[in-house]
């Protein structure tokens, strides 16, 4: 295992993007353009059949890429990868909700500090994490439940510390990436 220093880090993309946005694929094309190891982190658990759908999808569009996928709904910090490489995370939505409303996860307090620093465990294993995450600060908050407002609020304090920490932020809007910070605008 690598040193736990912050030159050890290594380098954080994050993805952003509304729902069918066209940002996991974008991911995808980041991270198999890494060399070396390649790690598909996925986050949705298999419940009903709609993420079941949404799952096998992913599966085969990322079919042929070279990707080991490790399953984590919950505890990101206690992942450990067996080698430095690539790490696609996908996705922080689905991480977020299964945080907050497993019986297991670490609750609405704790969701935001368990992710964060699941994030930080995973870029001190890795060469290159990309971090896939929804969009919903263009949403009003006040057209939903209070439950989803909290959720959406949590989410937005996720994306704008991950934003914060990544060299590149990018939003996928209409299948169309745009770089907001670093890499090529």
């Amino acid at each position: 295992m690598c040193s736990r220093n912050k030159e050890a880090e290594g380098r954080f993309l994050l993805v952003v993007g509304g729902s069918a946005s066209g940002k996991s694929q974008f991911a995808e094309t980041l991270a198999v353009s890494a060399p070396g190891k390649r790690y598909y982190i996925a986050t949705m658990e298999p419940f009903g059949k709609e993420a079941q759908w949404r799952i096998a999808r992913h599966r085969l569009l990322r079919e042929d890429k070279g990707f080991e996928t490790v399953e984590r709904f919950r505890e990101l910090g206690s992942l450990v990868l067996p080698q430095r490489g690539t790490a696609l995370l996908e996705c922080v939505t689905n991480l977020l909700a299964n945080e907050i409303f497993s019986p297991e996860g670490a609750g609405e307090q704790g969701a935001v500090e368990a992710i964060l620093q699941g994030i930080a465990s995973l870029r001190r294993q890795c060469d290159l994490l990309v971090a896939v995450s929804g969009e919903v600060g263009m949403e009003p908050l006040s057209q939903y439940a209070p439950e989803t407002r909290r959720y959406m609020g949590l989410l937005g304090k996720i994306n704008r510390e991950m934003a914060k920490q990544a060299g590149e932020v990018w939003e996928v809007t209409c299948g169309v990436p745009i770089c907001h910070k670093g890499g090529t605008r």
